[in-house]
């Protein structure tokens, strides 16, 4: 039997903050012989990503692996602002950023998100996405990447409530499968009014029309 939902998570990118790492891919070509392509390709999906994502290794180090995989001629400094310039602000994550907002009145809120310390602070001081939430889980600090079955469980063990309770909202697929499988209800992300649709049907309560000031 489905339970009553008590727990709204949300993950970050895509959904509350857009990003394009191919910006940044396209700066850090003027100081190597890569394409901006083949930066992407080597880069943004590389064990070094993964293992940065997952606090395995420093800021420091991760910048030295890029240097030689990349042969940079870019220091740290000025790597630094490259890397983390690749976010903006869509009229999509403002409108989730509001429901989130208003739904938080009758439901806790959580974030989970796949994310580096340098973006993490970067987004805490450019983006004011992340005070709506009671409770933020972040891969870097938790040591585990989505789909790692485990990170959802810890989530799940300090919410402090069952994988049935917790609905579960991101925009790529096999992360979502990969909460299901665990109990938690959930929907792949694609646009704001599927997130409301996919949202009623799970017997989420909206405020009444004239409470709700933020549409």
């Amino acid at each position: 039997m489905v339970g009553e939902i008590k727990v709204l998570l949300f993950d970050l990118g895509r959904v509350l903050v857009d990003f394009d790492h191919y910006r940044s891919a396209q700066r850090i070509a003027a100081f190597c012989f890569k394409t901006p392509r083949q930066i992407y390709d080597l880069f943004f999906e590389s064990g070094a990503t993964e293992a940065f994502e997952s606090g395995k290794i420093t800021p420091e180090d991760f910048y030295l692996q890029v240097k030689q995989m990349l042969d940079l001629g870019l220091s740290y400094a000025s790597f630094e602002p490259i890397w983390n310039d690749i976010f903006f602000l869509s009229a999509k994550n403002r409108s989730v950023f509001g429901l989130v907002n208003t739904l938080r009145v009758n439901y806790k809120t959580a974030l989970l998100s796949n994310i580096n310390v340098l973006h993490y602070e970067y987004l805490q001081k450019n983006f004011p996405v992340f005070g709506v939430f009671d409770r933020i889980f972040l891969s870097f600090q938790m040591g585990l990447i989505k789909p790692d079955k485990e990170i959802y469980n810890r989530v799940i063990r300090d919410l402090g409530v069952s994988a049935q309770e917790i609905f579960y909202a991101d925009d790529r697929p096999e992360l979502v499968q990969s909460a299901k499988s665990l109990g938690i209800q959930g929907c792949v992300f694609t646009n704001f009014d599927q997130l409301i649709s996919d949202l009623k049907d799970s017997g989420i309560k909206f405020l009444p029309p004239e409470k709700n000031r933020l549409f």
